[in-house]
């Protein structure tokens, strides 16, 4: 690995992450595509066309469904779903929040009750690893917890601590993992995750310590889980400073334009989240205008693309009423048009934020855009 700072302006830093699997040009949205596909029927080739970087892809969903050994046999997610530049997986540890109704938590690790069958599953950091090896992917998370943002600070502290032993432990499960023969990918990279709910002082505390174990990036996890942009951003303040800054600073499950451009402006440099897809498959659409419903009825006869200038397929091709059209009958097509245009929108404004960073004039894109996406879309 190979990570070169290119340019800052203030906190903001403008990098490339030189990998096995290519080159990650940053400030970078990495699309998720849980299950080794993005939802809305949209290929690699695709991907490809919108100018996606990093594909990211979730460890506990590939190991119940279709089996991570099964991932391996078939050569690794870069085969198996025929993706030629980097892939991120997060460990799981997600799932230790999100299924809080179906897992108990040990020190060992975690004991999940699949939400497919049922059937009791247990993740560890040592397991983690292990179907994070056989994913063979480009990134790999460390395992840690996630605890609720508003959670209680004894539970947090108890937490955190936990997720520092669990990451020394993935550490070295990794560097074993990596020497090993059989091993598709042994120059798969771990990124330690920092935590600690809303306590600012947990926060730094954790980045100082993880930040001693010489990993090959960090991210900050467990925001966007119930508190405030405001309390977000207050935070992204205090711990960012404390990470490794040669190293990659990586946002995670984070989130609308608007928390992006003020995430770069606190250091972060590496992000993933839900929205353009998950709303594109709710008829919504990101524009430089703000966000627009395109089953709307003001659309019905709008021949106007998605949004004007946008190089998208969808807006190269279609109208804002021929797609509202598509989705108001419910037809497939739709959804992929906009899943289509809001990744390229996000991929494209990663591409304005790296442009103005070049240009040394960050601070002035972001205050304009930020004014330019206030306004009612029309």
């Amino acid at each position: 690995m190979k990570y070169e700072i290119l340019k800052t302006e203030g906190r903001a830093k403008r990098a490339r992450l030189t990998t096995v699997h290519g080159v990650v040009e940053t400030p970078v949205f990495m699309n998720v595509g849980t299950q080794a596909a993005i939802k809305g029927a949209v290929s690699t080739a695709d991907l490809h066309e919108i100018g996606t970087q990093v594909e990211l892809c979730n460890t506990y969903h590939l190991h119940v469904r279709p089996g991570d050994d099964v991932v391996y046999k078939l050569g690794g997610l870069s085969k198996f779903m025929n993706w030629d530049r980097p892939i991120l997986t997060d460990s799981g540890g997600f799932q230790v929040f999100s299924l809080a109704g179906l897992r108990k938590i040990k020190e060992e690790g975690v004991t999940f009750r699949s939400h497919i069958d049922g059937h009791k599953i247990f993740m560890g950091p040592e397991e983690s690893m292990r179907i994070q090896s056989h994913l063979a992917s480009t990134i790999a998370m460390a395992f840690d917890e996630c605890p609720p943002s508003l959670s209680e600070r004894s539970y947090v502290e108890n937490s955190v601590s936990r997720t520092t032993r669990w990451l020394v432990r993935c550490k070295k499960e990794m560097q074993r993992l990596n020497g090993l023969e059989d091993t598709i990918n042994k120059e798969q990279l771990l990124f330690g995750i920092n935590q600690g709910a809303i306590y600012k002082d947990i926060r730094v505390d954790h980045a100082k310590q993880i930040a001693g174990l010489d990993l090959d990036g960090y991210a900050i996890g467990g925001l966007a889980v119930g508190e405030t942009h405001e309390q977000m951003y207050e935070i992204l303040e205090e711990t960012v400073p404390y990470l490794p800054q040669d190293k990659p600073t990586y946002l995670m499950g984070v989130g609308t334009p608007a928390n992006i451009l003020e995430a770069v402006e606190r250091g972060v440099d590496f992000f993933d989240c839900v929205y353009p897809s998950r709303n594109g498959r709710h008829g919504h659409a990101y524009t430089h205008h703000g966000k627009i419903n395109i089953l709307n009825k003001k659309y019905e006869l709008d021949e106007r693309p998605l949004e004007e200038g946008c190089q998208c397929p969808a807006c190269r091709m279609y109208s804002r009423a021929y797609i509202r059209h598509l989705m108001k009958a419910k037809e497939m097509l739709g959804m992929r048009l906009l899943v289509l245009h809001n990744l390229y929108f996000y991929n494209h404004l990663m591409q304005e934020i790296r442009d103005a960073l070049d240009a040394g004039t960050f601070s002035s894109f972001k205050a304009s855009l930020l004014e330019e996406m206030s306004c009612e879309s029309v």
